[in-house]
């Protein structure tokens, strides 16, 4: 037997092993570049008030960077980190945080191509309709989570 017929089905079995309150939600159009603006405005919002130097990604459900913004004095790494949270999130129509919590009991959860096993990567739903992704990353993660909890929310 072939190790990547194992790999598959082991990939699938390991994600739909995760709890979930319910089945993800189906991709909407697009997030718009204003949408994107008032997602980032709201999660640096929180990262100021806070003091926290953060970098903020937001995407559409494809990945597809719409916009981008840090916070002067942010971490260099925090750049591509913030964005690979947002892909990850529209990847797999849930935040990071929920590959984070998994991993330790399910280690396999890390070897999916694009999983960010870290809080700070929120999916942004519109009417029950994944339109976007945010990603933050520059704190800790459960501030990075903080910060993109609120840029996901303020799109309605």
């Amino acid at each position: 037997m072939r190790f990547s017929s194992i790999l598959v089905p082991a990939s699938a079995i390991a994600l739909s092993s995760l709890a979930f309150a319910q089945a993800p939600p189906d991709y909407g159009m697009p997030i718009s570049g204003q949408q994107a603006k008032t997602a980032a405005a709201a999660a640096v919002a929180v990262m100021r008030s806070n003091d926290w130097r953060m970098a903020v990604a937001v995407v559409d459900p494809g990945g597809n960077l719409v916009y981008f913004e840090k916070v002067d004095a942010t971490q260099h790494a925090s750049i591509e980190i913030a964005m690979q949270k947002a892909k990850s999130a529209a990847a797999f129509k849930r935040p990071t945080k929920v590959f984070g919590d998994g991993i330790t009991n399910n280690p396999g959860l890390g070897t999916l191509p694009g999983v960010v096993a870290s809080e700070g990567g929120v999916p942004i739903i519109v009417d029950g309709k994944l339109i976007g992704a945010i990603g933050c990353s520059g704190g800790t993660g459960q501030q990075d989570g903080v910060a993109c909890t609120a840029g996901a929310a303020a799109i309605k």
